[in-house]
């Protein structure tokens, strides 16, 4: 299989990704400050927009920061930021300032725009996890030159009252996102998961061709003998690398296509034929088992949305 087909399947994967952002507060610290958005059981972000802070994490080393670089955590995460390396420094109860236009000043202000990821989708934890808990977004790297126009942008909206951030952050904060994970997965970072899947050669011709036709009869032998491999081994090396058993990862992989095809404007029953399904009974099941809701529903919802 091309390499080619490789990066099909890992953006699909990405594609699958279903995110909503909420800006916590945009403004900025100055003196002896901690933030943190942990203790929320969410995934969260932090962008320094002015002056430079340390992220301390538990066991590692304190990660310095500068203007216009980002941290996504991508699970909850114990973590704090803070303007000194030093993890014990004495701060104090700071309350967080509108957004300087000058930027920081000597005395260690930083600028911040924090907050919180929901991911919904069949596939988005899976592949969510395919990356370690937190992502960095450098404003030197040249393979993120798109993050400097994002942040020109984030600027201009923040500025007002930290605790009531324009709603357009949240949705350029996502695009950030986006950009950060298509560049991660294209690294060393992703070791496990659905996207490590798609890039091991042994599965990647498989994973394509599922892709392609999910309405086959996709048997575990008949994966198997794709992957030239036993069906003990086939289950064992693809749990392994992918956290998911193929027969589950296949229910979900057809309700992602299925949930595709609503969108698209497919009748209920033509979206369950496309991913094998002769009785809609069971194709309902299964969808709400996966999607958290009855297809029927599903595609009200998205047309009351439009």
């Amino acid at each position: 299989m091309e390499p080619a087909a490789s990066e099909t399947l890992a953006q699909w994967l990405l594609g699958s990704i279903e995110l909503d952002a909420a800006a916590l507060h945009v403004g900025r610290y100055c003196g002896p400050w901690r933030a943190s958005t942990a203790d929320r059981g969410l995934a969260s972000f932090h962008l320094v927009l002015h002056g430079d802070c340390y992220l301390h994490v538990a066991g590692q080393a304190p990660l310095k920061l500068r203007a216009r670089d980002g941290v996504f955590l991508m699970r909850e995460v114990a973590h704090f930021l803070s303007p000194s390396p030093d993890p014990g420094a004495i701060v104090g109860g700071q309350e967080m300032l509108p957004l300087a236009a000058a930027g920081a000043g000597p005395d260690g202000g930083a600028g911040l725009a924090c907050g919180f990821f929901r991911f919904g989708g069949t596939l988005s934890s899976l592949v969510i996890d395919s990356f370690p808990e937190y992502l960095v977004c450098r404003s030197g790297d040249p393979a993120l030159r798109h993050s400097a126009a994002l942040f020109d942008l984030i600027l201009a909206e923040a500025g007002g009252d930290p605790e009531r951030p324009s709603p357009l952050i949240a949705r350029l904060v996502e695009l950030l996102f986006f950009y950060l994970i298509r560049h991660a997965a294209q690294c060393e970072t992703v070791s496990a998961g659905l996207l490590a899947l798609a890039q091991r050669g042994e599965f990647v011709a498989l994973l394509d061709e599922m892709l392609r036709h999910p309405g086959e009869d996709w048997s575990i032998a008949r994966m198997a003998r794709a992957v030239h491999m036993s069906r003990a081994a086939f289950c064992k090396h693809f749990s392994s690398v992918g956290g998911l058993p193929p027969a589950q990862f296949l229910l979900r992989l057809r309700m992602t296509a299925a949930a595709g095809r609503l969108r698209a404007g497919d009748s209920v029953e033509q979206a369950a034929g496309h991913v094998g399904y002769q009785s809609s009974a069971a194709f309902t099941r299964a969808f709400k088992r996966i999607v958290g809701a009855q297809p029927g529903s599903y595609r009200r919802q998205l047309r009351a949305a439009v």
